[in-house]
């Protein structure tokens, strides 16, 4: 009987992923949850792990191969085989064996959990115990921080931390393992004293070298492109290579060979910097978040057409209403009534007139959705992120109020999951919370746009022939030019400022 090894979820409109690496061949034996290939996508590298152990039997699709989700790659038979295992696993073989050797009585594995679609590693940021602690069931042993969210790994029993495999700072891939707990409630000296003479060993052996290999895809990368490892700065763990590196070097060399009178940013050193003035610096390495809000928001500018068309508002009528309301409101429902609920419900009304705005390009695809799923952006301390109120057009204003508000507490805390903050259809930005008047808000891929909400400020207005004192606001939308026209952009965001300044519209569905 044989097991079918297939293509996972590659995450959110990805369909297709081309093999980079097989790191088992053809009657080797694998164990359970062993890397057996690399594929990458556009967006990510994703590992392929043995969904049983076995022998790797006739692989389908070759290193180079398109496959598309759920396609076979390869089959594994029952049993051993008759093949002595590889020389990877002979090589791990010491490392499984040595927490059990050490622990003296049952052990049990801290694994990184799951850590959501399309993220295969994390960062681990904290941890709160060290070798030698006793723990509980379920008490918080270590944070891990991915691109988009903070995980808290628990202890999967009860007992004692016998050896911390991942210190803080490292990367560590889904599925990894962070240490060993042991359920005899004593923790063996043994252990971290046996582990540490190995480490200094290597240490001097490596000193020329790097800790770790670089990433398969990275090295086939090189391979490809005729680069050297020497020529290849690395940025992951201790000058570990990754794809991107490569990528970025590959860019490096064309645009050092293109003709240019002005030299890229990136290429550019640092000035340097006085003695005085570098000793009152501080160097702090770029989190995971930031890393990845930075390459989003880049990628949006580098790919999108995008462009921002401005309106204000009136919020007289929704200031009068949310006044009369609000006591009411806060008694039945047991919540606050806001303004973000009047815009989130002004901009679904509005996206049914120009569905456009509420679309995606895939390929040569327009995805037209027919519902609304809302990113409202959060600012937290680690950087923003956009959980989505899903089919917020089929909402009451108590529901999206609730919704945002407990989103937007949880995401404070760092506590949204993964699926909480995917597949938006339309964000709203609000930059009035922290005093902005006017900006362009940048798109969230791959949305097609983007509503800025900015800072309510009394101007002189004339109304009906007078001039009156009204509280105003400058709306932005910025959209993606390439499906959304001039046209639908400008009478999407009067929809939106219609229905504010007489929200009796949106009861009407008018």
């Amino acid at each position: 009987m044989s097991t079918e090894v297939r293509v996972p979820t590659l995450g959110e409109s990805v369909t297709e992923a081309t093999v980079a690496t097989w790191f088992k061949k053809p009657g080797d034996a694998v164990s359970a949850d062993e890397m057996l290939c690399e594929l990458e996508t556009d967006k990510v590298t994703v590992e392929v792990p043995a969904p049983a152990a076995g022998t790797l039997g006739d692989i389908v699709a070759n290193e180079g191969d398109t496959v598309g989700v759920d396609a076979l790659l390869a089959t594994i038979e029952e049993g051993e085989g008759a093949k002595p295992a590889p020389k990877s696993e002979k090589a791990e073989a010491p490392k499984e064996e040595a927490p059990v050797e050490s622990a003296g009585g049952e052990t049990v594995d801290i694994m990184v959990p799951a850590l959501g679609e399309s993220v295969s590693e994390a960062t681990v940021s904290t941890w709160f115990k060290k070798v030698g602690d006793s723990v509980a069931a379920d008490e918080m042993l270590c944070e891990l921080e991915t691109d988009k969210v903070s995980v808290e790994v628990p202890a999967p029993s009860a007992g004692t931390i016998t050896e911390i495999l991942a210190d803080e700072g490292e990367t560590v891939s889904a599925g990894g393992k962070l240490g060993v707990l042991s359920s005899s409630g004593a923790a063996p000296a043994k252990s971290a004293s046996k582990d540490a003479p190995a480490a200094e060993s290597e240490a001097p052996a490596k000193a020329g070298d790097k800790d770790v290999e670089d990433a398969p895809s990275a090295k086939k990368m090189m391979a490809e492109a005729g680069l050297k490892p020497e020529d290849v700065k690395g940025s992951g763990r201790d000058g570990r290579v990754m794809k991107e590196d490569v990528q970025a070097a590959i860019s490096a060399s064309k645009s050092a060979s293109a003709p240019s009178s002005t030299p890229a940013p990136a290429s550019v050193p640092r000035a340097p910097v006085a003695a005085d003035d570098e000793a009152r610096e501080e160097r702090v390495k770029m989190t995971r978040l930031r890393q990845t809000i930075a390459r989003r928001l880049k990628d949006a500018q580098n790919t999108a057409a995008m462009l921002t068309t401005y309106n204000e508002v009136d919020m007289t009528a929704v200031m009068d209403l949310r006044n009369e309301y609000k006591d009411l409101f806060q008694k039945k429902h047991g919540i606050k009534l806001g303004f973000m609920s009047f815009f989130v419900k002004a901009c679904c009304h509005a996206l049914k007139e120009v569905p456009e705005v509420n679309a995606e390009i895939d390929g040569t695809d327009i995805i037209y959705k027919n519902y609304v799923h809302m990113g409202v952006a959060v600012g937290t301390p680690n950087g923003l992120v956009v959980p989505v109120v899903r089919d917020a057009d089929q909402m009451s204003f108590h529901r999206i109020e609730g919704t945002i508000n407990d989103m937007g507490k949880r995401a404070r805390d760092g506590k949204l999951s993964m699926a909480e903050m995917q597949g938006g259809s339309f964000t709203i930005s609000n930059g009035g919370v922290y005093g902005s008047l006017m900006s362009s808000p940048i798109l969230n891929p791959p949305q097609s746009g983007i509503l800025g909400m900015h800072k309510i400020q009394e101007r002189p207005m004339v109304v009906d022939g007078e001039i009156k004192i009204r509280p105003m606001m400058y709306l932005a939308l910025s959209y993606d030019h390439r499906i959304v026209d001039g046209k639908g952009a400008v009478t999407f965001l009067v929809r939106v400022k219609e229905a504010l300044e007489d929200p009796r519209r949106l009861l009407m569905d008018l």
